[in-house]
């Protein structure tokens, strides 16, 4: 199959893979992935994820990629907590949360973090459209709880400051009462605690 062929065929796919170009052409020889990256056409992600050079780079493809290179997963912890303006920019590239094991790929478009959650906690995330594609991304609501579910040394009015939320935007933009839920629904005593000394902390803020 000629590159341009191939293009045409994958033109909705922001990331695509070696089974993706089988399925349009089962006979599609791996060499030419190879070629095609040294004539600048394609870029390699990681081993077995590709997209083509000039797809335009944006936070909403940078998303779209976490979750399709490390499966399953959506955005979450500072990453999304950044998007809503809870956090200062991420300075961590893009931070997912996921029920594989923790991982992390340095790339050529910037690094790809992967933290654990138990399966009962892998819910509370959106799929969130933009220009005809999509990406899973945490709620607000359960990015907080999902940084809270990772930093288990979370105990003091000192460490709640660290976190550096924007209050003004914590107040418009979160549902206190759905963290709450969130925290019950995943079962952990003393992540629940760590939820309720956080809204008591930020009442105030």
């Amino acid at each position: 199959m000629r590159f341009l062929s191939l293009k045409e065929q994958l033109k909705d796919f922001t990331v695509f893979s070696l089974s993706d170009i089988r399925m349009v052409d089962a006979s599609f020889l791996r060499r030419r992935l190879n070629e095609w990256q040294d004539k600048g056409y394609i870029r390699k992600i990681i081993r077995g994820y590709y997209m083509f050079s000039d797809v335009a780079t944006s936070e909403p493809v940078f998303y779209e990629i976490a979750n399709r290179i490390y499966e399953p997963s959506y955005v979450s912890f500072e990453t999304a907590l950044a998007h809503y303006g809870l956090f200062p920019e991420s300075a961590y590239g893009i931070v997912s949360a996921s029920t594989r094991k923790t991982s992390r790929f340095a790339t050529s478009l910037g690094a790809f973090s992967y933290r654990t959650v138990m399966k009962r906690a892998f819910f509370g995330y959106t799929i969130a459209e933009y220009g005809g594609r999509h990406f899973k991304i945490a709620e607000a609501e359960k990015a907080l709880l999902d940084y809270l579910y990772l930093h288990a040394d979370m105990t003091s009015d000192a460490d709640f400051e660290a976190m550096r939320i924007n209050p003004d935007v914590f107040h418009s933009t979160v549902d206190g009462d759905k963290l709450t839920q969130y925290a019950e629904h995943i079962g952990q005593k003393q992540l629940f605690k760590r939820t309720a000394e956080l809204r008591r902390y930020m009442k105030n803020a």
